[in-house]
């Protein structure tokens, strides 16, 4: 499942070319993803601007000139290209290998700068899904959404608040979307190394009796963001099938410390421990069970 640096990924490979663009059709080729499609969803894109590309946690948000945001998540296979166009540098040009049986939406694009453009939303396992909605308070998939993690709201009193009293295990308690929004398995893995913890100790551990945050907690608000910052630098984590937007592979899965490296040296300098997994929740966990305490 795509995380946040995935998305935003695809969010900065798209922006250039859809924001600004105006959108003359929309084909549905299947009423339904993995939830069914808006009533009407094709009327009403139809004849409106993409006025800006945003993120909010793992959704794409397009915001319209019509005062609507279409928003959008990608599930696990879920992907944007072009057809009939080519990015500028050739060396960024995608040919899609995706079966065009598992192309949904398509959108006919008129961009000011590119000109005409068909953008596709494909998607083999249809674990996407798409929605409408005017203010982002009564959408079901935002309202309950907590800080962005790259955000001014994101950080160590804001966790501490969020963690106290909290007896769920760390990891439990960062992939709890509510606390923090847009983190997964993979980068909770990764930011709780970085910080040294242990990803099965109680989230309340982490927070002094005063309520304010430990210096623990304090490193891994700072881990967090610095590995979905390098993430999205490299361009996300090509696991199984994610793309970015123009078809290239993402290289942080060539820097995880922890995922995915059982057996694996610990790569923390002086640290002699053994990369072990453990299953929470019925999902892989990797730590080091010498520096994360």
């Amino acid at each position: 499942m795509p995380e946040l640096p995935e998305v935003e990924t695809v969010r900065r490979g798209l922006m250039p070319y859809v924001t600004g663009a105006r959108i003359d059709s929309v084909k549905l080729n299947r009423k339904d993803l993995r939830f069914p499609l808006p009533e009407g969803f094709a009327e009403a894109l139809t004849g409106t601007t993409i006025e800006t590309l945003g993120r909010r946690a793992k959704y794409l948000l397009f915001r319209l000139s019509s005062g609507e945001t279409w928003l959008s998540h990608l599930g696990m296979t879920g992907i944007y290209r072009f057809a009939d166009f080519r990015f500028k540098e050739a060396s960024r040009y995608y040919e899609p290998s995706a079966e065009k049986k598992h192309d949904h939406v398509v959108l006919a694009l008129s961009h000011p700068e590119h000109g005409q453009m068909s953008l596709i939303y494909n998607d083999a396992r249809r674990f996407g899904f798409m929605d409408l909605y005017k203010d982002e308070d009564t959408c079901p998939y935002l309202s309950a959404l907590g800080p962005e993690p790259l955000g001014n709201g994101f950080n160590a009193e804001e966790m501490a608040e969020r963690f106290r009293g909290k007896a769920a295990p760390m990891k439990a308690a960062l992939l709890d979307q509510r606390v923090v929004a847009g983190l997964g398995n993979i980068y909770v893995s990764e930011a709780l190394h970085r910080a040294h913890i242990r990803p099965d100790v109680a989230a309340k551990s982490l927070v002094l009796k005063s309520g304010k945050p430990s210096k623990r907690l304090e490193a891994l608000a700072d881990g967090v963001k610095t590995v979905l910052i390098e993430a999205i630098d490299a361009g996300g984590s090509t696991l199984r099938d994610f793309r970015a937007a123009d078809g290239g592979s993402g290289y942080f899965q060539h820097r995880f410390a922890v995922y995915d490296r059982e057996d694996a040296p610990c790569p923390t300098p002086g640290c002699r421990g053994v990369i072990r997994r453990i299953v929470q929740s019925g999902r892989s966990t990797f730590f080091c069970p010498v520096c994360q305490h």
